[in-house]
């Protein structure tokens, strides 16, 4: 396939041809239409002095025609005004009603032929038609008639003739030159548009050579040179430069998020393979090997919480995830998950206190919106401790209910909280599977995910060492006002489907 630069080369020389063509065709169509006005003017210009010449000599009371003394010949004109015609160098014939009276030497020598053709052409020319043209055997020749008028004698018209000969050879000398020049310009046109395109084309080179160069995973670190700018390439380099950062983040993402997963899935299996195994040493019904199986059961359970968690986020990706909106009453929903908040911090002796609680309805999916809420207040418990407190806020600030839960725990460090939303996070601190604490990491994955797919928003404010705050924006349905007698109003929320 041809590059860019032939092709743009190669349509720079046709579009260059076709112009210089056209400009050709329409300077030889003008140049022509001008010359062969000229010659009407000079072939009229001619019949005018003929038709003086005669005009004059039939005021002067002289004879314009005189009779010949042969009975075989016809009259014609008087010697003088012969040898006075005589002087005009080109055709011109002089002629009564019938026939020619004069004839002047150019029109003498033509051949019997053309001088019949040319006859016939003088005589049917009349005062409305007095321009025409006749071609002979070897020239065309432009013809323009003058006529006699009141009683000058037998004279009836005066035609001049001239050969086009002359635009004739305008167009084929145009010709000529095109043929000649043409090529000359179209080649060194050519050589020019060939060296400007490629130096026009010179930084797109140089990006082909820098992305084969990063189109390995392990070069995504490196970045094109960016012109200073704002034309194509310039911005053509930065869209590049934008997509390859967004690229080497998604890479690292994957490569910590495959690591990460095999972590969390190694240890399970170890210890599933160590119970198993552990199980079948034991005796049929020993207490060692119900133990073992126990635990075998427990990591089994936590594995396939982690596929599930797993398979609800790739799925959430790919926007295959549907939500069954209705509307959610979220006082009695956080009532509930205040419920579930005292009987988990029972063990560890947590308060758990629910502050204001506005009646509100949402447009959601209320085993989600469960899942979020639960989510929060599960962390909230995990990470506060012994004799701590929770709290749980309902509050609706304009379009938005926000929905808040407060700790005492341990909080999270400010140079982590950018990344308490990523997935398989845990801070270092808790980051051990053997901790009590330990978890897998992907909660606040999905809550964060749940959060976005109602069309709302979660935050986080946190202090180490002093706790931290999760809240939860969540857009308020709007009821439509019903009409009096007609069946109660639905509410309405936003991106319901």
């Amino acid at each position: 396939m041809a590059s860019i630069r032939s092709r743009v080369t190669a349509a720079y020389a046709l579009a260059l041809f076709g112009t210089m063509l056209a400009f050709a065709a329409a300077l030889w169509t003008a140049r022509r239409a001008a010359v062969l006005r000229d010659l009407q003017v000079r072939v009229s210009t001619l019949a005018d002095i003929g038709h003086l010449v005669l005009t004059q000599a039939g005021t002067q009371n002289n004879p314009v025609v005189v009779d010949t003394t042969n009975a075989a010949r016809e009259p014609e004109l008087q010697p003088l005004l012969r040898a006075r015609l005589d002087a005009v160098p080109e055709y011109l014939v002089v002629a009564d009603s019938t026939r020619a009276l004069y004839m002047s030497a150019p029109v003498r020598d033509l051949a019997p032929d053309d001088l019949d053709a040319l006859l016939r052409a003088s005589m049917l020319l009349t005062e409305e038609r007095h321009v025409a043209t006749v071609r002979l055997s070897s020239d065309k020749l432009l013809l323009v008639a003058r006529f006699e008028h009141g009683e000058a004698g037998p004279v009836r018209r005066v035609v001049a003739a001239s050969s086009v000969a002359s635009a004739d050879f305008i167009g084929s000398e145009q010709f000529g030159v095109f043929v000649l020049i043409a090529p000359l310009v179209i080649l060194l046109s050519v050589i020019v548009a060939f060296l400007i395109t490629g130096r026009a084309l010179a930084p797109v080179d140089e990006i082909i050579r820098e992305m084969s160069a990063i189109t390995d995973g392990r070069s995504l670190h490196r970045r094109l040179p960016q012109a200073e700018g704002d034309d194509e390439l310039a911005r053509l380099s930065a869209t590049l430069n934008a997509m390859i950062a967004r690229l080497e983040q998604s890479f690292a993402g994957l490569r910590r998020f495959t690591a990460d997963a095999s972590h969390e899935l190694k240890t399970p299996l170890t210890v599933l393979r160590a119970d198993i195994e552990r199980a079948m040493s034991a005796g049929p019904r020993s207490t060692e090997g119900l133990i073992a199986l126990e635990e075998a059961l427990q990591e089994t359970t936590r594995m396939a919480d982690l596929v599930e968690s797993l398979l609800t986020l790739a799925r959430a990706d790919e926007g295959r995830f549907d939500l069954h909106r209705e509307p959610v009453e979220m006082r009695p929903l956080v009532l509930d998950v205040a419920e579930t908040a005292q009987i988990l911090g029972e063990d560890a002796d947590l308060r758990v206190t629910v502050g204001p609680l506005e009646d509100t309805t949402v447009m959601g999916d209320p085993l989600r919106l469960r899942q979020l809420f639960l989510n929060l207040v599960t962390n909230a418990v995990k990470y506060t401790s012994r004799g701590g407190r929770v709290d749980l806020t309902l509050v609706r600030r304009g379009d938005l209910v926000e929905f808040a839960v407060s700790d005492t725990g341990i909080g999270i460090a400010g140079a982590d909280l950018p990344y308490v939303f990523d997935r398989f996070w845990r801070a270092d601190r808790v980051r051990s599977r053997q901790s009590e604490r330990g978890g897998m990491g992907l909660g606040l994955s999905i809550s964060q995910w749940i959060a976005h797919a109602h069309g709302g928003s979660i935050t986080v404010a946190s202090r180490l060492g002093r706790g931290s705050t999760f809240t939860v924006g969540l857009p308020v349905a709007v009821v439509v006002p019903a009409p009096p007698d007609a069946v109660p109003a639905r509410p309405v929320g936003d991106g319901e489907s």
